[in-house]
């Protein structure tokens, strides 16, 4: 995590995004939309420019933001992307085809607890990006690590919470609940045999876990 006016200050040197993309963030903050937020964002595309994938699979589409993001960053990348609301599946059809990016973005409807086998089929990703339901982290990364290629990235999002997987005392169950469940996950993650992984105090916390 970092200091509120380092993050302003590192916003400020953020390029100018497409007026699009620019109206699904105000979309976003004023519907209380969950979108990556943009430090984080930006970190995230840095890195995927440096991996250059060819396939990314996207657990949490919500309104289509991160998958557009990746793919105006990514010419050659084709996306995947899973999501359960049926408001904001319709939403991120919507934004994908505002931004001409239907040929490069494919968005399955439904939990993405349900939809595993539906992509057993396909070609392995070279990235998997986990954005969705925070307590079901570890499931999601069971279920779709499979599907990434050998030296393939996870990345994780929100691992940090607001910082709460870091305080011993909150009031509020729910979100004692989900820190927990994410401090169970953060120590599942590094232990794993199978993966490298590294938490970055970029954006809410992104962990990056790159397959063995």
């Amino acid at each position: 995590m970092i200091k509120a006016e380092v993050e302003e200050y590192l916003k400020s040197l953020v390029p100018t995004r497409e007026p699009l993309v620019l109206e699904m963030e105000h979309y976003a903050k004023e519907h209380n939309v969950p979108i990556m937020d943009l430090v984080g964002m930006e970190s995230l595309l840095q890195q995927l420019k440096l991996i250059q994938p060819a396939r990314i699979l996207e657990v949490g589409a919500a309104i289509g933001y991160s998958a557009i993001r990746m793919a105006q960053a990514l010419p050659s990348t084709t996306i995947v992307t899973i999501e359960r609301d049926e408001h904001r599946y319709q939403e991120a059809l919507d934004n994908i085809r505002k931004n001409e990016l239907t040929d490069r973005i494919q968005v399955r409807f439904g939990d993405a607890l349900d939809l595993a086998e539906t992509l057993e089929s396909e070609p392995l990703f070279d990235v998997l990006f986990i954005d969705a339901a925070k307590g079901q982290y570890q499931r999601f990364f069971d279920l779709y690590g499979k599907m990434v290629k050998p030296n393939g990235v996870v990345f994780s999002d929100n691992v940090l919470f607001r910082g709460l997987v870091a305080e011993d005392e909150i009031e509020e169950k729910r979100l004692r609940s989900i820190a927990k469940k994410l401090r169970i996950y953060n120590e599942w993650l590094m232990e794993h045999p199978e993966y490298e992984t590294r938490i970055l105090p970029l954006g809410d916390g992104l962990a990056v876990s790159i397959k063995k």
